[in-house]
């Protein structure tokens, strides 16, 4: 059996792996404060950034759907993995041999499903490859990659193979380097048979699909064979636990530099379109992988590109046959355009001619130009509409201002709208008064259908979808309950200004550990916490303060974490990246020392304040009791006048 991992190697995984680098294989950051990244969330839908990363603390959290932790669990959560599994990949990637605490040493395999899967198609990868240039019933796919303007040095640029047609040599190359039937029927690479493995592509140019970090997890393959049984053009490989089809664009892996650059994106429909487009010097082509592209794709591109509807619009060229398939493509597009703050494009070469094919007939510049000339999503809609109507009658005029005015009033900018009903009107002959009034009568049929509960949840709306989360307003500061995967205690009413002063203490303490004394840590009493998730992270803090000088930042976090309550971690990692509500130095990160004194004087004044209530109170009680005991009394208040001494002595160093 497997050990489990050693605890020791856990924390020099965590310490030693930068929770931006891996953060932003998935997420575009930027700026967000002294010492924070900001982005748009991986775990749900926003056009707003409220992902923050803080890297010195080792930590992320989402300030609108509550997901949080450390780079461990980011990793978990980003890629389906189980815990085991996303330690043993950032080991992978930082070279680091782990240790297992049964058997003594790296256990057999030493890595978990995903990272076999993954293996297993790097070997896949390096078979096919091989095979490609070595083998003589390859000839097929040399030639194809020759007529479609490639060479070696290109198709060994993008990883391209050949899969043999004999039917087992993938699958005999795989068990010889030690994989099971198990594992390669599960990655996709082998089915099974009556007479047993065979390998999934046969005879078919293959193409490695990467997923957004550069790990293979899936092929594409095209016939090349009269004699293909399988009469598809293309094979993908089928999902499996690494690869998803709707999460998965080809070339993004090289891409997503460009586009985070940029901010722009170009979708073209092909991987020989992709690879085209990327010698032409277009160097943020993608493609979708044997599906359309989608509502999962629009989410990868927008993290990446910083899609935000408050500042200056990305832009996405979609590239389609100028044929009716193509067409109807590019009007699926833009009934998903609506999702995202991006400008959308749409680029169709003359004559219909995709980006390979080109690039093939005119050059690298055609290919720059075909991206460059591309018009708006909304006029290619438009226009496409219109070709439906027969404009030489009245009628078919007519009917063809009715089919676009709810493409008109949809044009996010409404500003651009005046211009598209003049441009309109002059397409048709008719009156822009004309086209004002039937577009304003769109607007009313679909405001009556969202009163009625039919498109009004849409994008835009302002109405939640299933499993989305709208603030009550903007001054609302994001408070994790137990069924957005937070705490189960009560969440902090942080309208109090008393725990709010707590919250603040405690992302201090969280973020900056190094300026508080262990002595300042152990005079704060547990009591002076108000809030229940509050004071259980007080204790986490308290249990490991003794060490906080022996380790770093993120693994001070770390062991507050693991010495928490599991119920309050959620909020625990939202705490390690809120930004303080203070100016921090830009040189030295840290916030004022005067500022961190005052968290800690009126946490220390609050619990004080409390108590002296609850002294004056027993006052009370014990005077208006028929029979006072004078000696109690007199000890509440000597308690009482301490306390009061106490707190005056507090305040001064406040004011001083």
């Amino acid at each position: 059996m497997a050990g489990r991992i050693n605890a020791d190697d856990i924390q020099s995984v965590k310490e030693r792996s930068s929770i931006e680098d891996v953060v932003r294989d998935h997420v575009t950051l930027r700026p967000g404060g002294v010492g924070s990244l900001k982005g748009l969330c991986p775990f749900h839908d926003e056009k707003t950034p409220s992902f923050t990363v803080r890297p010195a603390v080792g930590a992320y959290h989402c300030f609108g759907c509550g997901e949080g932790g450390d780079v461990i669990s980011f990793v978990q959560k980003v890629e389906h993995l189980t815990f085991s599994e996303s330690v043993e990949r950032l080991a992978a990637k930082i070279g680091m041999e782990l240790r297992y605490d049964e058997g003594g040493g790296p256990r057999e395999g030493g890595i978990g499903r995903r990272s076999r899967l993954i293996e297993a198609h790097r070997v896949a990868e390096e078979f096919y490859a091989a095979s490609l240039v070595d083998r003589p019933d390859a000839r097929p796919a040399r030639d194809f990659i020759r007529d479609r303007g490639f060479n070696r040095v290109i198709a060994e640029q993008f990883g391209m193979g050949f899969a043999p047609r004999g039917g087992e040599d993938l699958t005999r190359h795989l068990r010889e380097k030690g994989f099971s039937e198990d594992e390669m029927v599960t990655a996709g690479l082998s089915g099974r048979g009556s007479r047993g493995l065979y390998d999934r592509f046969r005879g078919r140019l293959v193409w490695p699909i990467r997923d957004v970090t550069g790990d293979t997890v899936g092929f594409g393959a095209r016939r090349l064979l009269d004699d293909d049984r399988i009469a598809a053009k293309y094979l993908n490989t089928s999902e499996t636990p690494i690869y998803k089809k709707s999460l998965v664009l080809y070339g993004l892996d090289v891409a997503k530099k460009s586009i985070a650059a940029d901010r722009q994106a170009v979708v073209v429909e092909g991987y020989t379109d992709v690879m085209a487009a990327h010698l032409s010097g277009v160097t943020g082509a993608v493609a979708t992988c044997g599906t359309a592209f989608g509502i999962d794709h629009i989410k990868i591109l927008r993290r990446i590109m910083r899609d935000e509807a408050d500042g200056a619009p990305a832009k996405v060229i979609f590239t389609f046959d100028g044929d009716a398939a193509g067409q109807k493509a590019a009007m699926k597009a833009f009934g998903e355009d609506q999702r995202w703050a991006s400008q959308s494009f749409v680029a169709v070469a003359p004559d219909g001619m995709d980006p390979c094919d080109l690039r093939l007939a005119r050059g690298d510049e055609a290919v720059k130009a075909l991206v460059e000339d591309a018009v708006p999503m909304f006029e290619f809609a438009v226009r496409t509409t219109m070709k439906r109507f027969d404009l030489e009658t009245p009628e078919g005029r007519v009917q063809a201002m009715r089919a676009v005015a709810p493409i008109i009033n949809s044009i996010r900018d409404s500003s651009l709208r005046p211009e598209y009903m003049r441009s309109v009107a002059g397409m048709l002959g008719l009156e822009v008064e004309q086209v004002l009034s039937e577009v304003q009568r769109a607007g009313r049929i679909k405001a009556r259908e969202g009163a009625d509960g039919g498109s009004g949840s849409g994008p835009g709306s302002g109405t939640a979808r299933p499993g989305e989360r709208v603030p009550a307003s903007t001054d609302d500061v994001p408070e994790p309950n137990a069924h957005e995967g937070g705490f189960a205690l009560p969440p902090p009413n942080l309208r109090d200004p008393v725990v709010n002063n707590e919250r603040q203490l405690l992302q201090a303490l969280l973020q900056y550990p190094t300026r508080f004394t262990t002595e300042t840590i152990d005079a704060i009493p547990p009591v002076a916490f108000t809030a229940p998730a509050h004071a259980a992270i007080f204790d986490g803090v308290r249990t490991v303060a003794g060490r906080a000088s022996q380790l770093s930042t993120a693994g001070w976090a770390a062991a507050v974490t693991d010495a928490a309550p599991l119920a309050v971690r959620g909020l625990l990692a939202e705490l390690s990246v809120a930004p303080l509500p203070t100016r921090v130095d830009a040189t030295t990160g840290l916030p004022p020392q005067r500022y961190l004194e005052s968290l800690v004087i009126g946490v220390h004044d609050s619990g004080l304040s409390r108590q002296i209530a609850d002294e004056t109170a027993a006052i009370r009680r014990l005077q208006n009791s028929p029979e006072p005991d004078q000696e109690a009394l007199r000890a509440r208040s000597r308690r009482l006048i301490e306390l009061e001494m106490n707190r005056a002595r507090l305040r001064d160093r406040l004011t001083s």
